[in-house]
C-alpha cells in the first residue's frame, strides 16, 4: 500500500466514472464511517462485457466481498482484486437505489429546486455517468456496495449492518485489465437513516505491478488462478 498516493474527495450523493488502466490501484477511505459506494465495471474495449455479480460470489463460495476476493466479468476474466480491506465484509447483492425509493424514504427533490442539495439516487447516478461513454439502462448490471453489509437470517431475511464500516475504512483495489469504472456515493437501498445520508469518501489512484504467481487474490480460490489465465489470453489478444 502506498500511503502518500494523491486523493480526492467525492461527497455523498454523487457519482463518478474513469477508465483505470490495468495494473492500476484504487483505494476508498470511508472519511465519516457509515458509507456506501456503488460501483460497476465495464470492458472499455467491449462495453458488452461486465461485472457479474453471481459468477463472483459462485466462482469463490462466498456471500460477501473481502480481501482475497476477485470480482469477475461475465466473461470469467477478472476486472479486479481486493488487496486489503479494513471492513471485512462488502455487498454485492443488495442492488442499488432509485428515484422513487429515495422520494418515498426521505422526500423528494430536485435540482431545479435544491440545487447540490438534491437527493440523488444510484441507479440515476449510473445512468448519468454510463451516457458519458454509450451506455443505457439495459446495460446496467447488478452492482458492488462498498462498506456496506448486507447480513442473511436462516429463513432467508437479509438485513443492513450500518455500524460495519467506521470512520477511516478502506478497501483496495487493483485492477487486472483495463476497466470502466462507474460509481456513486449514493445510500445503499436498505440503509434506515431518518435523514438522507451524505456521506463522502477519498479515491487514491495509484501505479502498481503485475500480480505475481504467488499473489494472494490468485490463489485463494481454485477459479481465480483460472480467471487469471483468462486475462492473460486476452491481453495476448488484444496487445
Amino acid at each position: 500500500m502506498i500511503e502518500s498516493a494523491p486523493s480526492e474527495t467525492l461527497a455523498g450523493g454523487k457519482h463518478w466514472s474513469m477508465i483505470i488502466r490495468r495494473h492500476m490501484h484504487l483505494r476508498l477511505t470511508d472519511i465519516e464511517g457509515g458509507a456506501n459506494v456503488g460501483m460497476l465495471f465495464y470492458n472499455p474495449l467491449n462495453l458488452l462485457e461486465r461485472y457479474n455479480a453471481p459468477d463472483t460470489l459462485k466462482c469463490q463460495h462466498t456471500f460477501k466481498l473481502t480481501a482475497g476476493h476477485c470480482l469477475y466479468s461475465d466473461m470469467g476474466r477478472i476486472f479486479c482484486s481486493i488487496l486489503s480491506d479494513d471492513c471485512g465484509w462488502h455487498d454485492t447483492i443488495g442492488g442499488n437505489s432509485d428515484k422513487s425509493l429515495v422520494a418515498a424514504r426521505w422526500g423528494a427533490t430536485s435540482f431545479q429546486t435544491h440545487r447540490n442539495d438534491w437527493q440523488q439516487n444510484g441507479h440515476d447516478s449510473f445512468l448519468v455517468e454510463g451516457a458519458k461513454y454509450g451506455l443505457a439502462r439495459r446495460d446496467l448490471a447488478a452492482n458492488v456496495n462498498w462498506f456496506s453489509k448486507v447480513g442473511v437470517a436462516q429463513d432467508g431475511a437479509l438485513s443492513f449492518d450500518p455500524t460495519s464500516s467506521r470512520a477511516g475504512a478502506s478497501v483496495e483495489l487493483q485492477f487486472q485489465m483495463d476497466t470502466l469504472v462507474l460509481l456513486h456515493t449514493c445510500p445503499h437501498p436498505m440503509d434506515p437513516a431518518s435523514h438522507y445520508p451524505r456521506k463522502p469518501v477519498t479515491l487514491a489512484l495509484f501505479s502498481g505491478k503485475a500480480a505475481s504467481p504467488d499473489d494472494p487474490c490468485r490463489n485463494s480460490a481454485p477459479e481465480n488462478s483460472r480467471g487469471f489465465e483468462n486475462n492473460r489470453l486476452f491481453h495476448l489478444g488484444c496487445c
